[in-house]
């Protein structure tokens, strides 16, 4: 049975934001607040944050949330984290060493090149589901170790932690006495066997990584510590689950089933399905730790990670001036029926899945002298559905179970013209979760899994949830049309 009082205080600690929220036992958002976090780009594809601001952002939306109501201390904590990103830090004195290295940057290709050259992409793929890219978080530890005078001696003697964000959050939360992450973020590390569920000696041999600089890794759903006093937030409150952002949306979206598959709309864009057993993708996409229960219950998922979906609107917006990039694009792009054979290839960064290219390079192709900025504007907001459908038909296929309706959340994903445009493109309906929160609320589902608010995945299916539908309308001879020109501007951006 479900628990009717009590909250449990969830984290989303994301790329440009972090919201906290109060989730009672139904599920339901009882307060919340947000801040903003901001990102740097020191050279071209460098991507950097600072882990103090990152720190300080969760503290004051904490602080916030939990003066914005009267209620009693929560019974738990639930984190979510952006994945992939890299914090360096002094065990002695929990200081950063270094700017946060963000999922999105691509500083080590050169590495990763060097790895492939010497005949490892297999061998990595093979024990962690991964392809060999400077996304994942393993190239970024190694550069930061390089980076740092005597680095690697001091990683290896234990006076250095890396970590991805959830670790970060946890040492500070816990005062610095606990550092840990859970399965699915080291699963995005590629030291990480997602068979054995350990950190494997030869990829850290591989990447050159200390052990003793990594993290514990636990279960998704576990008691990782207990808080500190910070502000509002009271000393003893335990910390009962920790999963990567993507992750917590399918969990929140209730896809615990194979044939389940969502698609997170965010800076960059996230399709995932859990699968019967390990499936090891031939196509491009990752195999995962979808979350653990326990170690004995691990669902696992292939997923496709696209590097920039929701960025490249942003882009958009501030290349022609615009104040409120994002609202105004959408506005732009409302003023027409389609792109009218203009296509934008956002490939700011390389190509991730299915593509994993980092050579290619973005491209607006197409262009009239009746092209407008409104159809510029629509052809950006239809990359985000072309890449969505890119990694959705090779997804199908590999997983070797009919998909039959899309799963959307994040914020893209509140734009009716997008999801419309979506479901057409895809030929299948889209089921859009009207929650912006629908990651936080994964991250709590998991404590609530932990501290007994809730016993069964059932019961969490039967928790109310706000959805749209948006039905395919589209012809299939239009449909495969426009899906053949985009087919065409990506071959062209892969030269």
């Amino acid at each position: 049975m479900m628990r009717e009082n009590g909250t449990i205080l969830a984290i989303d600690q994301g790329t440009t934001n972090t919201k906290v929220l109060l989730i009672d036992g139904q599920g339901r958002v009882v307060a919340q607040s947000s801040r903003p976090v901001a990102q740097w780009y020191p050279q071209p594809s460098w991507v950097e944050q600072d882990a103090d601001h990152l720190w300080q952002s969760v503290c004051q939306a904490i602080d916030a949330c939990l003066a914005s109501v009267d209620a009693p201390r929560p019974e738990a904590i639930a984190i979510t984290n952006q994945r992939e990103s890299v914090v360096m830090w002094d065990r002695k004195s929990g200081r950063p060493l270094a700017p946060v290295i963000g999922w999105q940057c691509r500083r080590t290709a050169d590495f990763c090149t060097h790895l492939r050259e010497q005949g490892l992409a297999s061998f990595i793929a093979e024990r962690t589901g991964l392809t060999l890219d400077p996304l994942f978080s393993a190239s970024k530890m190694r550069w930061l170790l390089d980076h740092l005078e005597n680095g690697q001696q001091r990683a290896a003697s234990g006076e250095i932690c890396l970590g991805t964000v959830d670790s970060w959050l946890l040492w500070n939360l816990t005062g610095g006495r606990v550092h840990a992450c859970d399965f699915t973020n080291a699963a995005r590390t590629q030291v990480f066997d997602i068979r054995t569920l350990e950190w494997s000696d030869d990829l850290l041999s591989v990447f050159g990584i200390p052990r003793a600089a990594l993290p514990d890794a636990h279960p998704s759903k576990a008691r990782f510590g207990s808080s500190v006093a910070l502000g509002h937030l009271p000393a003893g409150v335990p910390i009962m689950s920790m999963i990567g952002d993507s992750h917590a949306a399918l969990f929140g979206q209730a896809g615990f089933v194979p044939g389940s598959v969502k698609a997170t709309y965010g800076t960059g864009s996230s399709l995932m399905t859990p699968t019967r057993e390990m499936v090891v993708s031939k196509c491009g996409l990752s195999t995962t730790i979808a979350w653990a229960l326990d170690r004995e219950h691990v669902t696992y998922a292939l997923e496709g990670n696209i590097s920039v979906t929701g960025a490249a609107v942003q882009w958009l917006g501030e290349f022609l001036g615009t104040k409120e990039p994002t609202v105004e694009i959408a506005r732009l792009a409302d003023q027409v029926e389609s792109a009218e054979g203009l296509y934008l290839v956002p490939a700011f960064v390389g190509l991730g899945a299915p593509h994993w290219n980092d050579a290619a390079r973005g491209l607006i192709c197409g262009m009239t002298h009746g092209s407008t900025a409104a159809h510029l504007a629509r052809a950006a907001l239809e990359a985000i559905a072309y890449q969505i459908r890119d990694v959705f038909d090779i997804m199908e296929t590999e997983a070797q179970t009919e998909l039959k309706v899309l799963l959307a959340d994040g914020g893209a994903s509140q734009n009716p013209t997008l999801m419309q445009f979506q479901a057409d493109i895809i030929g299948h309906p889209v089921l859009q979760n009207t929650s912006a929160d629908v990651s936080a609320l994964g991250a709590a589902y998991l404590a609530g899994l932990t501290t007994g608010y809730w016993q069964t995945l059932d019961e969490i299916t039967q928790l109310s949830r706000q959805q749209n539908i948006f039905e395919p309308h589209m012809s299939a001879s239009c449909r495969e049309a426009l899906y053949a020109g985009w087919q065409t501007a990506i071959a062209r951006a892969l030269l």
